[in-house]
């Protein structure tokens, strides 16, 4: 099976499988979906949604969120990790929204990406869950998954990313990105599977008889 063929058969499983696709970080709009996915560095989508409430409901706006003190901001978010790094680039990310952007996230890749805290994998988050624009965000699920399944060579994020939007139409690769995290999570975890036993990796590579170690 070629590369073309198995990103076809890959594309029409997880359409089955996850036919709808609701975003897993609870968010009002694109500031708190900004806040919420920069939270989720290095934390899990559900400890981000048990603290954005409490968070939220203190300051969901720049204008509001600048006012409150980083030690404020850090010991609200202290349970998703890395709390005094995230805490200052929050307070500085809402100033930086209310003096230079209107109090408005910003709708291009580059400025998000000049933001304090915002890399590029977040800002393709935003950019495609919050204004539809179309991007390919590669997490650790989606790079293990586009490794096991010999869609891109794997050595770095960014060649993972670019090889898969070669693989897939550019108009999916916003469902197909919530869709490789939603079958990494429930089929083809780091340990679950090891490139061999659920499902898609069982129809993709049959002669498979022993793991696939793979780089987070």
């Amino acid at each position: 099976m070629t590369r073309a063929q198995r990103a076809h058969r890959i594309a029409a499983v997880l359409a089955e499988l996850y036919p709808e696709t609701p975003i897993p970080l609870d968010h009002r709009d694109p500031y708190t979906l900004l806040i919420a996915v920069l939270l989720s560095a290095q934390c899990t989508d559900a400890r981000v949604n048990l603290i954005t409430p409490a968070l939220f409901a203190r300051a969901a706006t720049p204008e509001a969120m600048r006012l409150v003190p980083v030690a404020e901001i850090r010991d609200l978010i202290r349970p998703c990790g890395l709390s005094p790094r995230k805490a200052q680039a929050i307070s500085d990310l809402s100033r930086i929204l209310v003096e230079q952007h209107g109090g408005k996230v910003p709708q291009s890749f580059e400025a998000l990406e000049a933001l304090p805290g915002v890399g590029h994998k977040t800002a393709s988050v935003v950019m495609a869950q919050a204004f539809g624009v179309p991007a390919f965000p590669v997490d650790t699920h989606i790079h293990r998954l586009a490794q096991r399944w010999k869609l891109t060579n794997g050595k770095s994020v960014a060649q993972t990313e670019a090889d898969l939007k070669k693989c897939f139409p550019r108009q999916d690769w916003n469902q197909l990105h919530l869709r490789f995290i939603f079958y990494g999570r429930e089929y083809c975890s780091a340990r679950g599977c090891q490139g061999h036993t659920c499902p898609l990796c069982r129809e993709l590579f049959p002669h498979r008889t022993s793991p696939v170690l793979t780089k987070k």
